[in-house]
């Protein structure tokens, strides 16, 4: 805000600009919704399938509660409540963090684990089926690219 009182003025988007980024959003919407309803027909959320895919990444299938909401761009407060709802459901374990008493660790269940070998080859189709087997192998390029573009400049 300026000094004086007056508002800065809006660079407005053009046409073409306005139409990429509601293209853009339909485009993610359309992405997700569709790999959404797809987890969903297993029994997962999208957020459960990505906390149990990055704990899998992990050698010990385990990660700090902390670093798991900064992956994920969640609040440790969001995340806590949703690992409580995967405890229930046995996906996951919380254990005391030795190197912070007052954090927790987030493990990998058995059953977690055997949830996620199941699901992954369904999702694996379901992103081919509404993202990838889409896009010829240029425009697959092109998406990476913009991609690593965005995600860089944050």
């Amino acid at each position: 805000m300026s000094t004086n009182g007056a508002e800065p003025p809006v660079n407005w988007l053009s046409a073409d600009e306005q139409r990429a980024w509601r293209a853009y959003h339909r485009m993610v919407t359309a992405v997700q919704v569709g790999t959404a309803q797809d987890l969903t027909a297993l029994g997962l959320s999208e957020p459960d399938y990505e906390v149990l895919s990055t704990l899998s990444e992990r050698p010990d299938g385990t990660s700090t509660l902390h670093e798991q909401a900064a992956k994920m761009g969640w609040s440790r407060s969001r995340l806590s409540r949703h690992a409580s709802r995967m405890e229930t459901r046995e996906l996951i374990r919380r254990a005391p963090d030795p190197s912070d008493g007052r954090g927790c660790l987030l493990v990998l269940t058995p059953t977690g684990w055997d949830t996620l070998r199941e699901a992954a080859p369904l999702h694996v189709a379901s992103v081919r089926r509404h993202l990838i087997d889409r896009l010829d192998p240029e425009e697959l390029a092109a998406l990476g690219a913009i991609a690593r573009k965005l995600i860089d400049e944050r």
